[in-house]
């Protein structure tokens, strides 16, 4: 991945971090998706409207959540969508929050819309850090869109008590900290593909002697200056028993 930072693209370039190489088969996650939404199959309710049933596949591309060139996602819509048994999963891009794009996932976007037919699919751009957007304006960027999708739930025919978010490093990071930190809208699953958990932690025993100032550019704090806002940043900080079901993948090399 690629940043405008030369120290951050040092850093995630050692890291070694691509896309490619990290993400596991997604038959994994076709099965996880299946599995941790099987419970709420239970609650369906019986009756769909005829117009609802009869609606075709549809796709919109960069529909604005913001006024920020980078606050867009794509729809896709499958065909034959309810609200009542529609479920949709959100796609969060990585990048080290400074980089990265919602094209990141478009080898996967006909893949996913082939093995899951019965799901509407929301991936997301949010502004990435610089000078003027440091972090959290990342995490409030998550918020803003999923508040977007579930106001115009109806206009999608989605069920909005079937959201499932997934994300990559960052974006992993992000989706954790929407499904623990927010409690509405509810999400009902997250998968976890090796997104930092404790930002205090992670600040504090690096695995990379970078880390800490990379942490430092992306919050423009260090945890002896601005701890509240690593705790804050932390999913970790925030599991409790209610937290949704959440799958966490990691590599050797992650």
């Amino acid at each position: 991945m690629k940043t405008d930072t030369p120290f951050l693209n040092l850093f995630f370039a050692e890291q070694g971090t691509k896309l490619d190489r990290n993400v596991h088969s997604m038959r994994v996650l076709f099965i996880l998706i299946f599995s941790m939404n099987l419970h709420s199959s239970c609650t369906q309710k019986p009756h769909t409207n005829a117009q609802e049933k009869s609606l075709p596949a549809q796709t919109f591309l960069n529909v604005a959540y913001g006024s920020d060139s980078l606050q867009r996602m794509d729809i896709y819509l499958p065909a034959n969508r309810t609200s009542e048994s529609t479920k949709s999963l959100v796609l969060i891009h990585g990048g080290g929050w400074t980089s990265g794009n919602k094209t990141d996932f478009a080898g996967y976007i006909d893949s996913l819309r082939t093995r899951l037919p019965h799901y509407a699919l929301f991936n997301l751009n949010y502004r990435l850090v610089n000078g003027g957007t440091l972090f959290p304006t990342q995490e409030k960027d998550i918020k803003t869109a999923i508040d977007a999708i579930v106001a115009k739930a109806a206009l999608y025919a989605i069920n909005t008590d079937r959201i499932s978010l997934l994300g990559f490093s960052a974006g992993a990071h992000l989706a954790l900290l929407q499904a623990y930190k927010n409690p509405s809208p509810r999400i009902n699953a997250v998968i976890d593909y090796f997104g930092p958990t404790d930002l205090v932690a992670m600040y504090q025993k690096p695995w990379h002697p970078l880390v800490p100032m990379a942490l430092q550019m992306v919050t423009g704090q260090s945890p002896e200056t601005g701890n509240k806002i690593f705790e804050a940043s932390s999913p970790a900080r925030f599991v409790t028993p209610q937290s949704p079901p959440t799958l966490i993948l990691h590599g050797g090399k992650d």
